[in-house]
């Protein structure tokens, strides 16, 4: 059965900048995650910047990552940790405000032998 995480749980109102808790991935066995964030409610003129962060010890914590979460390369990574940034700049309220939920689906392994092909883009 493949993990899933609610980093942010579904519906939660996010008025401030912030870090979510702490989620102990180390029992996972693919070491890769599909990430979908969910935005339920905003009001104008603001954005939000969601990163995940990794952690061998739960204290210190990596640069961000990437949409598909691969961490097969990371076996030291541990604990993985959302963080949000929130920005207005409207004149409507005071602060800004997202309703939001970011989850991690666990997905089998990228195969690191299938080939590629490159798409030629038309301009």
């Amino acid at each position: 059965m493949p993990n899933e995480l609610a980093l942010i749980p579904a519906n939660s109102r996010l008025e401030a900048n912030g870090d979510g808790a702490a989620f102990d991935v180390s029992s996972s066995t693919s070491r890769t995650f599909l990430c979908r964030l969910t935005v339920s409610d905003q009001i104008e003129q603001e954005s939000l910047d969601v990163s995940i962060y990794g952690s061998a010890d739960g204290e210190s914590w990596t640069k961000k990552t990437k949409m598909v979460l691969d961490l097969s390369l990371r076996p030291e990574i541990k604990f993985l940790r959302p963080r949000w940034e929130l920005n207005r700049w409207g004149r409507v309220a005071p602060s800004p405000m997202f309703v939001a939920g970011l989850d991690l689906m666990e997905v089998p392994p990228m195969s690191r032998e299938t080939p590629t092909k490159r798409m030629a883009l038309r301009v």
